[in-house]
Order: C-alpha cells, then structure tokens, then sequence
C-alpha cells in the first residue's frame, strides 16, 4: 500500500505540472485572439474591395487573361493547405487534413493531378511522414501571419499557375483553410482561387440591375496584370489571417478542456490516495492489535 500511495502522489505531481502548462497555453491563446481577430476584420475591406474591383475588368470587357481564363494544355492543379505550426489545438489540423484529402480524392476522380503546397509544420510533418512530395512548403509562425509570407505564397502559387504546362504548370489553384466563424465555431472551407470566378454583376433572378459603364486605362489588359497578382495575396493573406484566428481560438478551447480533464484526475488521484493511506492505517492498526492480543495470550 505504502507504494500505491507513492505512485498516485507523482501522478498527482506530473498532473498538476501539465495543468499548469495547458492554463498558461490558454491564457496565452485568449490574450492573442482578440488581436488576430482584429487584424482579420481590418483585412476585410481591403479584400472586398480588391475582389469587386477584378471582378468588374474581368465582367464589363471582353479581355482574356490567363488568370480568368481556363487551361486546357494540362491537368494538374495546386493545392495549398493552411495547417498549423504547433499542437495543442485540438482537431484543428487534423480536420483540415481530412479535408484536404477528400478534395484530392475527388480532384482525382476528375482525372486530375495534384500538387500539394503546405502552410505550416503540422501539414509539412503530415505528408512528409507519408512520404508524399510537397511542391512547396512554408513555416511561418501559423499563429501570427505577415504579408511577407502571404506574398511568397502567393508568388510561388502564381508562378505555378502561370507556367507552361511542360514546366510543370497548373492549371486551377485551390486552397484549404480554416474559417473563422465565432469563438465556438471554425469550419475547414475549400477555396478554388484560380483561375478567377467572377460573380459581379450577376443580378438575382426575376431582377434586371442597370450596370455602370467602365472605361479602363491605360488598358483592360493592364489593369488586370496589376490588380490580379495583387488579388491572389490578399486573399491569401485574408485565409491566413482567418487560419491564425482559428487555430488560436480552437487552442483556447482545446486548453481550457485539457485543464478542466487535469483537475478531475488530480481530485480522483488525490482519492485514491487517500484510500490507499487509509488502507494502511487500518492495516497497522490490525497488526498492532494482533501483536498485543498474542503478548497477553504468552
């Protein structure tokens, strides 16, 4: 018994040690949430706005460009999966996982070839570990994105996009990512990026919305060479932002659990304890009161 009761005191020690560890983590998700939360709203507007803006070059003029036009010369497409960096999350990274692999097994039912891009050690570490080659890979600090990285993304998936089929170019480009929804809800969301699909100026059925008139300079070809690279990183950036407001939100959560699951296993160790000390004590009684019986009986 004197052993039982030393085996659930270390427990109780290594228990309350990781308590200690899964609130710090906690503590440290809620005081960064509310900041990448504000970083993805402010954002917003700026992809809105960049997104309304492609959309009207791309509806109100005749122009082809190969960023809005489909590629015919190869199969291949890119897929870009936005993981996390550390653990600790919950099934953050393992849900994405999962979704991206039922959109590689239906883009594969198309006929298709997959290249896979990986935004964050957790999916880096996935794939490598099954031996599945990654066309490019970024660690980037998940938690807390910057628009450099976003801009080597969105460089590396464009230069992917837009070269030709014989260097391995691409000719659709989606990506996997996390939507932040509130604190309680995060939903893995397939995006396809490219080639653009524009939805402005398409009016709901039964209405007939008078369109303005547009006239682009110096050309709508231009506009659309500077404005469509600009696009593609700021919604990059947009799901890296919504990824890290996610992943922190989901690591508060998945925290909070891990302490509250401590606390019960400490009160239940600490009772164990407790019956195996009590355990003794009766047992010393026994054998003192066995010992005094056979004295008086010699």
């Amino acid at each position: 018994m004197a052993g039982s009761q030393r085996v659930y005191k270390q427990r109780i020690k290594s228990t309350q040690s990781l308590k200690k560890m899964f609130r710090a983590q906690e503590l440290i998700a809620a005081s960064r949430i509310g900041k990448a939360r504000d970083r993805t709203a402010a954002a917003s507007p700026y992809a809105r706005a960049i997104t309304r803006a492609v959309s009207a070059v791309a509806t109100h003029t005749s122009t082809k460009h190969p960023l809005t036009s489909e590629r015919t010369d190869t199969n291949r497409v890119a897929v870009l999966v936005v993981a996390s960096d550390r653990g600790m999350a919950g099934a953050y990274s393992a849900s994405i996982i999962r979704e991206t692999e039922r959109l590689v097994e239906r883009l594969e039912a198309e006929g298709k070839e997959v290249a896979l891009y990986g935004a964050g050690r957790r999916a880096i570490s996935y794939y490598t570990f099954r031996g599945r080659e990654l066309a490019g890979s970024w660690s980037y600090g998940s938690d807390a994105p910057n628009s450099e990285v976003a801009g080597e993304i969105a460089d590396a998936l464009l230069g992917a996009f837009l070269a030709p089929a014989a260097e391995g170019g691409v000719s659709e480009l989606h990506i996997v990512y996390t939507q932040f929804v509130n604190m309680v809800t995060q939903r893995p969301r397939v995006v396809r990026m490219l080639p653009l699909e524009v939805v402005e100026g398409v009016a709901p059925a039964g209405k007939h919305d008078v369109l303005p008139l547009y006239d682009f300079e110096p050309s709508p070809e231009a506009v659309l060479d500077e404005l469509l690279p600009r696009y593609v990183r700021s919604r990059i950036f947009s799901c890296l932002l919504e990824a890290a407001a996610s992943e922190l939100a989901a690591r508060q959560r998945a925290m909070h659990t891990a302490t509250d699951n401590a606390e019960d296993l400490i009160r239940n160790y600490t009772r164990l304890a407790n019956q195996a000390r009590q355990a003794d004590i009766t047992q010393e009684i026994s054998e003192i009161v066995s010992g005094a019986d056979a004295l008086a009986a010699s």
